[in-house]
Parts: structure tokens; sequence; C-alpha cells
């Protein structure tokens, strides 16, 4: 499968930065530090598109990456982040603006990593996404550094934890390329809504 044909638009720090929504988009939600800048990356098949870092809350603003028929937003990890409490505070606001208001989101891309349980944080993101009527897929990245048996059981508690069926959770790993197909199927599918 072709990666995905992704250019970067623009970043929008405020609400009142919001391009005019002209296509149906595509969120990529998830906690700081869990592997979104790098999945963007492995699914354009070009590293560099997003910045990625081992420090939490690189991502400090909505960017959008356009496609052909559709646009991909990154959005600021939530929880945990290496800046001060009134960077969080603007992103909070940004995000749930974003996610309240946007009349052309039409699905999410919610990024867990694999090797730990779903936050509380992950499980109000989910059952957020599920009451607005959002299309959800749950991506659980870094696999390749779990065994089979253990990515099956995280894979099953992250199921459960979220209460998804298990065609709506997905293994991946920028590193190996596990899932990508996969999940570029789904984001070209949700894209053409």
């Amino acid at each position: 499968m072709k990666p995905l044909a992704l250019t970067f638009d623009l970043s929008v720090v405020k609400l009142s930065g919001l391009p005019s929504p002209l296509r149906p988009e595509i969120a990529l939600l998830g906690r700081s530090n869990v592997g979104k800048s790098s999945l963007l990356n492995c699914v354009a098949g070009r590293e560099g598109l997003a910045r990625t870092s081992k420090t939490p809350g690189r991502t400090q603003a909505l960017n959008f990456y356009n496609a052909k028929n559709y646009i991909i937003v990154d959005l600021p990890g939530y929880g945990y982040a290496k800046v001060p409490d009134s960077v969080r505070r603007t992103w909070k606001g940004l995000i749930e603006g974003y996610l309240t208001r946007r009349e052309s989101l039409v699905a999410g891309v919610h990024i867990l990593d694999i090797r730990h349980d779903p936050s509380e944080l992950d499980i109000i993101m989910s059952r957020w996404l599920v009451r607005r009527g959002i299309k959800v897929l749950a991506v659980a990245t870094k696999s390749d550094k779990l065994g089979r048996g253990k990515v099956a059981r995280s894979l099953h508690k992250i199921q459960s934890v979220l209460e998804l069926d298990s065609f709506s959770v997905l293994p991946f790993s920028a590193k190996t390329g596990d899932g990508k197909k996969e999940l570029i199927r789904w984001i070209e599918t949700q894209g053409k809504a």
C-alpha cells in the first residue's frame, strides 16, 4: 500500500486561527509521548514531516496536514508534558475547542502506548469521542517492544478498558511498519466520508 501523500499546511495555536473547514478532518489524539508524530511520519513514508522528540510535549499546536480529499490534524498530547502549567492550560482549551466545535471533524485516531494500560485521561477521551459520534480507531503504538503474547494481552486490555470492539484496536509500530497498511486504509476510508 502506498504511503499517505501528506503535506504540512499550517500550525494553529488559537481557535481563531482555524482554517475554513473545506474537507473532512481526521484528528490524531493521544497522551504526550505515545508516538503521534512517529506514526504520522510512518504512514506518510517521510521522516521529518512531523517533528519527533523524546521530550513529552513537542507538538504544541494543532498541526494541519493536507491530503487530496481530507486533512489530518495532529493535536498536542494530553497528560504529562515538560511544559509550564500555563501552556498545558492553553492546549486544553485549544484541544477541547477544536474537538467540540469543528464540524468537519469526521474521525479520530486515538493513539496509545501498548506498553501501558489506558490512563484515566485515555478513558475520558475515548468515551467522549464515542458520545460525540466521532468514528474512532485506537492505535496501540510501539508494538515492536513487546513479544506476541504480551501484544495480544495488551490489545485485549485496551479493548476492554475503553469498551471497544476488537476491530477498533490496531497494533502499530513505526519502526517495523506493523499495522501501517491497515491504518492507511482506515484513514483513507474515513477521508471519503
